[in-house]
């Protein structure tokens, strides 16, 4: 049972490597010195936090103990300490769904449906217990070993809210761009409907490799969301089955009252008899697709990370250097957070846009997806 304790966590647990960061936070393995089992650590600096992302955290941990299902990262403990607070969760080791799926030799219709079958179980538990997620997105579902078969973890409870029931307000806004349901962008009263509206987003890539709303312009992508205008273009949609389609529309509803829940999902056709209904055959061009899409995802991480740091930024061998309000490149290429492409040269860059530099790899990955 995940308890708050006030035993030190130097005491307790011994760290190792890092597993990943954010702006204001580190993940590191850990071992419990007594049991020596292995856990992953997440190290939030409190010295950086401002009064109202302390509640934040407070109720990140809340949430996380609510939460016990074999689809979800379970937190263990959580210790505050003088400067850091450490949320003590299972160590998962399989890594990101999307980079597992890009490393198999099979994977076909019936592979995805079985996918978000795993996330809907713990989108379920989520809504059964008041809590909505807001920030289901690939980067958060995760795989607990690299063992065939593994489990699907959902991770990062850091937007998540809780709710009464099927009580519908203005929590704010909270999400990732390309998942963020219709009621959210019009700043409408939202609820659990907003988690199935990701899923749909989620089972959309799954399909095919790509979203299903696109726009290098955040204000068309909106307008696109909010419109609901998405279809199933020839020829890679031509060999999913209508049943796959059909539980898409209901997830990508605008009326989220009018939206699939979680449950009515699980009973789907196309998920509770997947054996007779989901297509068993190889989708080669999905997985082309997504490595695409999963290359293009990790620069967008990279570049939202680095331009938060506010610090000499090194990434691909090259380095930004501040020069009081302005950053200069060294003849590199670069690319803005916005994801916008400017040619390499000695010039002035506003800090403002906070320019990062890529490798030729990641821009020729950028430029094939664009392509698409």
């Amino acid at each position: 049972m995940a308890t708050i304790t006030c035993t030190r966590f130097t005491e307790e647990y011994q760290l190792f490597e890092e597993l990943g960061k954010g702006a204001f936070s580190v993940v590191r393995r850990c071992v419990k010195v007594l049991s020596g089992q292995e856990y992953a650590a997440k190290i939030i600096n409190t010295k950086k936090l401002s009064a109202r992302d302390h509640q934040k955290l407070d109720r990140e941990a809340r949430i996380c103990r609510l939460l016990k299902h074999p689809n979800i990262v379970r937190l263990h403990d959580s210790i505050s300490e003088e400067g850091h607070h450490y949320l003590i969760f299972d160590l998962v080791t399989g890594g990101e769904l999307f980079e597992d799926i890009v490393a198999r030799e099979y994977y076909s219709e019936a592979d995805a449906s079985h996918c978000i079958q795993q996330i809907l179980e713990a989108v379920l538990h989520c809504h059964q217990m008041g809590v909505v997620h807001r920030d289901l997105k690939p980067e958060n579902l995760l795989l607990a070993s690299k063992s065939k078969g593994a489990a699907v973890k959902l991770a990062d409870f850091g937007l998540a809210i809780e709710v009464e029931g099927e009580q519908q307000a203005w929590f704010g806004f909270a999400g990732t761009p390309g998942y963020l349901s219709p009621e959210v962008l019009r700043k409408d009263p939202y609820g659990k409907a907003v988690d199935l509206w990701a899923c749909g987003v989620i089972l959309y890539i799954l399909l095919v490799g790509y979203p299903p709303f696109w726009d290098e312009d955040q204000h068309r992508l909106y307008q696109q969301i909010k419109a609901g205008a998405y279809d199933f273009p020839s020829p890679e949609w031509d060999t999913v089955t209508p049943e796959a389609k059909d539980l898409i529309n209901k997830m990508l509803t605008i009326n989220p009252a009018k939206r699939i829940t979680a449950a009515e999902a699980l009973k789907h056709p196309w998920i509770s008899h997947r054996s007779t209904v989901a297509s068993c055959m190889h989708r080669q061009e999905t997985v082309e697709c997504l490595k695409k899409f999963n290359a293009r995802r990790k620069l967008k991480v990279h570049c939202n990370m680095l331009a938060t740091s506010g610090d000499v930024l090194v990434f691909s061998g090259v380095m930004l250097i501040s020069s009081g309000d302005k950053l200069v490149s060294s003849g590199v290429m670069l690319v803005s957070s916005g994801d916008v492409l400017v040619s390499s040269g000695d010039m002035p860059v506003s800090s403002g846009d906070m320019l990062v530099p890529v490798c030729a790899e990641q821009i020729t990955r950028e430029n094939n997806y664009n392509q698409k």
